[in-house]
């Protein structure tokens, strides 16, 4: 149905009112009704824990969190790869009253500590390969109490913590408090802590839920990872809110993912384009078993619908995409198992509204025309932390949130995603800043002027690549080396190109559109 007024597309209405829980008693209450049933595989081990585990371990995290100070207000940055541990440590300090904040485990010191000031948090959660860079950057951001996986050294060991015999703590259990602060980049700029509520994530697990038919049976392979919000609410929570299997797995590497499919008999696989590449054309994945698959859906970044097709005829399974954002507390449409479109990402989730906007007018757009997504729902974020002006930006004022991603909505209310009126480049489903690399450009002596661009690419879906003025002799695969040392590895350079000017308007603003015109000239030719 649309709006004559604004042209707003309704989702469905949502089939029954949402909790008004937190997190951790939403997913508890679903874990008891259940108990015997296995909750998480370590994909790698095999060792189970069952729903009653699960319930048990978050409830001892949270007390062994605070009987060491954390509580109400304290927030727990979790530095880790994925484990059955992750979710335990993130609901229990949910249960203890506190926030969570997942980093990236491919960080260095110095991103770590940054997301570690800037969201207050003094209690991280690490495994111990990683001990040493949580301590450098619990020291470069002014202390922390740090929680080991495994061999701890002068930490807090995971075991003794969870042996604490403390009641657990039954802290205030408002669903408007805070409840996780992902960093994302938004819309514009470096990474910012969103805001997520724990009335925001319920919601948009219920929702997911109803929209996209998870069943008890089903086993899932938690791959993607849980510090992502993909990872994190579709994958983990939306899974144990379900009553699916599981399987939990460090990161994706070709054949651990592989036999882990195979191994565990998995139906649901959760992807991002990248992976959905590899399911397509890659030979070694003739030497698995995968007929265990039902239905894989992909998400974080657009697919074009040739790649949808050719793993769905490869794998003999549904394939289907839907749309998100962290911002969105995770998802925004999905495309449903009955009502596959390729190339779509699928309808509005249950209590969702959407508009098209023209970026250059502010005018809705009529059906099945371009414009800016726009949505409002109750999982859209609270806001970003310390940026009220960012945040202002993206949240107008009676609700709707800016998404920055270009495309269409048809007359069945199918959303397609053509470009992106963001400048923020999306690699492997990572979002990476331009003007972050073009600051560090701008420090290398022998670099007069930089911009930085997104070039498409078939297995990460975009990679970095600067164009750049030098100052004297420069190797760009120097540059690119030098560049590669000091970020995250997803942010390095996928090409360096050397040109004379960096087309400008008379303000100063660099011209992307004329850059990538140029370099979709180089590349053809």
């Amino acid at each position: 149905m649309t709006s004559q007024a604004q042209r707003i597309i309704e989702g469905p209405a949502l089939a029954a009112p949402l909790p008004r829980m937190t997190v951790p008693d939403f997913i508890r209450t679903r874990l008891r009704q259940r108990p015997d049933v296995v909750a998480l595989v370590d994909g790698t081990s095999g060792r189970e824990m069952t729903s009653a585990a699960l319930d048990h371990a978050i409830g001892r995290f949270a007390a062994g969190l605070a009987a060491h100070g954390f509580g109400p207000g304290s927030v727990l940055l979790l530095f880790a790869p994925n484990s059955i541990e992750w979710p335990i440590a993130a609901l229990g300090a949910m249960a203890a009253g506190g926030v969570v904040s997942g980093a990236n485990p491919m960080y260095g010191a110095a991103d770590l500590a940054h997301q570690m000031r800037d969201a207050n948090a003094h209690f991280v959660f690490t495994a111990a390969p990683l001990l040493a860079t949580a301590q450098e950057a619990a020291a470069q951001a002014g202390g922390a109490t740090i929680v080991v996986l495994g061999e701890a050294g002068d930490a807090l060991d995971f075991a003794s913590l969870m042996a604490c015999a403390d009641a657990e703590p039954s802290p205030a259990t408002d669903p408007d408090a805070l409840a996780a602060l992902p960093y994302s980049s938004g819309t514009t700029g470096v990474a910012k802590g969103v805001m997520l509520t724990h009335a925001t994530i319920v919601a948009n697990v219920s929702q997911y839920l109803e929209a996209y038919d998870l069943k008890q049976d089903d086993v899932t392979l938690a791959f993607l990872p849980m510090f992502h919000i993909f990872g994190f609410t579709i994958i983990t929570l939306s899974g144990l809110a379900a009553g699916c299997k599981i399987v939990t797995v460090p990161r994706f590497e070709p054949e651990g993912f592989l036999r882990a499919i195979q191994t565990h008999r998995v139906t649901r696989l959760g992807v991002v384009p990248p992976v959905m590449q590899f399911l397509a054309m890659h030979p070694l994945v003739d030497k698995f078993d995968l007929t265990s698959l039902r239905i894989i859906g992909c998400g974080a970044a657009p697919l074009g619908a040739a790649v949808e097709r050719k793993v769905a005829e490869r794998l003999n399974c549904q394939v289907l995409q839907g749309f998100g954002m962290t911002e969105s507390s995770g998802c925004v449409t999905v495309s449903r198992t009955l009502h596959i479109r390729s190339g779509s990402s699928g309808q509005l989730l249950p209590g969702t509204q959407a508009r098209m906007v023209d970026p250059a007018t502010g005018a809705d757009a009529a059906p099945g025309q371009p414009g800016e997504l726009w949505f409002r729902g109750p999982q859209a974020f609270k806001g970003y932390l310390n940026q009220a002006a960012a945040t202002a930006a993206t949240i107008t004022a009676d609700g709707w949130v800016r998404t920055g991603d270009l495309g269409t909505i048809d007359e069945d209310g199918f959303l397609t995603i053509t470009d992106r009126l963001k400048e923020l480049i999306k690699v492997k489903g990572f979002q990476v800043a331009p003007a972050e690399l073009e600051a560090l450009l701008f420090t290398h002596p022998q670099v007069a002027d930089a911009a930085v661009i997104g070039r498409a690419d078939e297995r990460a879906g975009e990679l970095p690549v600067a164009y750049v003025v030098a100052r004297g002799a420069l190797d760009p695969a120097a540059l690119k080396a030098w560049v590669a040392e000091r970020v995250v590895a997803y942010k390095a350079l996928g090409d360096v190109v050397l040109c004379e000017a960096i087309p400008k308007t008379a303000a100063g603003k660099i011209l992307r559109r004329v850059l990538r015109q140029q370099d979709a000239e180089l590349t053809r030719g």
